[in-house]
C-alpha cells in the first residue's frame, strides 16, 4: 500500500482517475490534476513547501519531486513526463515537457513549454530553460531546438503512453481512498 501521509495538517490531493503505485509515497501539500500516474519507489515530498502537478503528469519509477524550506515550491504544469530516478527540487516545469532519466533540476529553475531535459542532465540552481529546447549535460546547457516530431513522437508519446500504462492498474489504486480529490 502506497504511503500517503498528512504533514502538519495538509495532505495529498489527487484528482481523478490517478495511479498511485503500492510503494509510492506522497507525503503533506501535494495537488494533482487527473490522469497522473506516480510509479514504483517515486516518492513526493510536499512537506516544507508545496508542490502542484496539472494533468496528466507522470513520475516514473525512483523519481523524486520535493522543494526547499520556506523557499520554493515545486509547479508541474500538465502533460509532463518526470523520467525514472530523476529528482525535481523546488522549481517550476511549465507543460509538455519531458525530463529524462536519471536527470536533475534545481531549485528556481524554469523549464518553459515543449522542453527536454535530457537523461542524465543536471540543470543548475536558477536556470531558465528556454521554450522547444534540449538541454543536456553536466552542467546542462541548450544543445538544440524540439523539432514537431519530437514534440508529438517523445512529448506527447511518452506522457500518452503512461496514461495507458497506469489504466493496467485499474484494479489496483490507492488514491481515491487514501486522501481528498482535489476540489472535494
Amino acid at each position: 500500500m502506497a504511503t500517503i501521509l498528512p504533514v502538519n495538517g495538509k495532505e495529498p490531493q489527487f484528482g481523478e482517475n490517478c495511479f498511485i503505485a503500492p510503494n509510492a509515497t506522497i507525503v503533506g501539500e501535494v495537488n494533482m490534476g487527473a490522469d497522473c500516474s506516480i510509479w514504483f519507489n517515486a516518492v513526493i515530498r510536499g512537506d516544507v513547501h508545496y508542490i502542484k502537478m496539472g494533468d496528466q503528469v507522470n513520475v516514473q519509477d525512483g523519481a523524486i519531486i520535493h522543494c526547499t524550506y520556506q523557499k520554493h515550491p515545486t509547479h508541474i504544469g500538465s502533460n509532463v513526463s518526470i523520467g525514472h530516478n530523476a529528482m525535481v527540487h523546488g522549481c517550476t516545469i511549465h507543460d509538455n515537457v519531458l525530463i529524462g532519466m536519471g536527470s536533475i533540476v534545481m531549485d528556481a529553475c524554469v523549464v518553459h513549454s515543449n522542453a527536454i531535459i535530457a537523461a542524465g542532465a543536471v540543470v543548475l540552481e536558477g536556470t531558465i530553460v528556454e521554450a522547444g529546447s534540449i538541454y543536456a549535460g553536466v552542467p546542462a546547457k541548450k544543445v538544440k531546438m524540439v523539432s514537431e516530431d519530437l514534440i508529438h513522437g517523445e512529448i506527447n508519446r511518452i506522457s500518452n503512453n503512461y496514461v495507458k500504462y497506469a489504466s493496467w492498474f485499474s484494479d489496483y489504486n490507492d488514491a481515491p481512498d487514501a486522501a481528498k480529490k482535489v476540489g472535494e
